[in-house]
């Protein structure tokens, strides 16, 4: 007899389905099951909430077309194989999965059942039924560092890093980059966390800068802890990651930098929907809409406002990349000459320090 999984995997037939006990979507009757895997919790006030906000558009946008599901707090390793796994068998086709580490997990799934779509969140390990997504995260970086620079008063800003991969090493690079360019003076403290959501590691990551005297904090971290200990430290400023944060404007917050992936999704879910769907790599940022600066507040003066706000014109109309050269590399070789701009194959394999920045990206 065949097991759950080879009857899927084989194409098996509805009868067949139906006999063995699983779900099975009739043509043109049933809605598309859009499942969701995250790596946090949907009330995390950042990159999981976003998230779930998107799932939250597509539902809104299809309505009775479709039916979502989600998974939270999933542990990236073989538990998230375990979850994707779960979800196609409950009769999802499409699946979206939003963390960096879920990415062998959701290759295996996907290899073992051809006949669903797979969507995963900032990889790069892509299938016939297997897309990649991302967001231009460094973008608004750029605006944060510039932003970060100009406030600063001890001119020491901090950085709360998840993981030592590239999409977190151009955050860094990026807003210290534009924090030295407006201020030649800025020191940036960078702690290393390893996690995408721990409060606890984040909220005391917070407090071991202020305690160096760091008066900026910038997170790519999921939780709100770090704007709560900059909170009641006072006479620290901090930005919103991934969602706006707003319950902590307009101080401690006084920008952020929000993920706006519900055109995506409802595009992605469109495509399969209209039977146009195909694997692909997309990459977008603020010119897309799908990273976006919130609201920064009166605590930021105009002139800093202002000069803000035309960067995020410049790199919208595409008049500016955050990574032009001349750029060195920490050890001072060269790595970008005068007005060179850094291609997207650069980019995604960053894994080093710029020319000014301290200590050393953990193996």
């Amino acid at each position: 007899m065949l097991t759950r999984r080879r009857l899927l995997a084989t194409g098996a037939t509805t009868a067949t389905l139906a006999a063995a006990g699983l779900p099975v979507r009739a043509q043109g009757t049933e809605p598309l099951t859009v499942g969701f895997i995250y790596v946090g919790p949907i009330g995390d006030g950042g990159w999981t909430y976003q998230h779930d906000q998107g799932r939250l558009a597509v539902e809104e946008h299809f309505g009775d077309r479709v039916r979502t599901v989600y998974q939270e707090s999933v542990p990236e390793g073989a538990d998230a194989e375990r979850a994707i796994t779960q979800m196609v068998l409950g009769g999802a086709g499409l699946i979206f999965t939003t963390s960096f580490g879920f990415m062998d997990a959701t290759v295996n799934v996907a290899q073992q059942f051809p006949d669903v779509k797979f969507e995963h969140a900032t990889g790069y390990k892509r299938l016939d039924n297997l897309a990649t997504y991302d967001a231009r995260f460094y973008e608004g970086r750029a605006v944060i560092g510039t932003i970060a620079g100009r406030m600063t008063r001890s001119n020491k800003i901090g950085y709360i890093a998840s993981y030592p991969i590239p999409e977190v090493i151009q955050g860094i690079n990026s807003a210290f980059l534009h924090a030295r360019k407006v201020n030649p003076d800025v020191e940036m403290v960078v702690i290393w966390v390893y996690t995408w959501f721990d409060p606890a590691k984040e909220a005391d990551a917070a407090q071991a800068m202020i305690e160096q005297g760091v008066d900026v904090i910038m997170q790519h971290t999921d939780s709100t802890a770090p704007q709560a200990a900059a909170q009641a430290a006072g006479n620290v400023f901090t930005f919103g990651q991934a969602s706006d944060m707003a319950a902590f404007k307009p101080v401690p917050r006084i920008a952020s930098i929000i993920d706006n992936w519900a055109p995506y999704y409802i595009e992605r879910v469109g495509a399969v929907l209209d039977g146009t769907w195909e694997s692909h790599a997309h990459w977008g940022g603020i010119p897309e809409g799908e990273v976006e600066i919130g609201e920064i507040t009166e605590a930021v003066p105009d002139e800093v406002r202002a000069e803000a706000e035309a960067m995020i014109e410049a790199i919208r109309n595409r008049e500016y990349h955050p990574f032009t050269g001349p750029i060195n590399k920490q050890d001072g070789t060269p790595w970008l000459a005068e007005g060179e701009v850094a291609t997207d194959e650069q980019l995604i394999s960053m894994n080093f320090y710029v020319e000014g920045m301290t200590g050393q990206i953990p193996s």
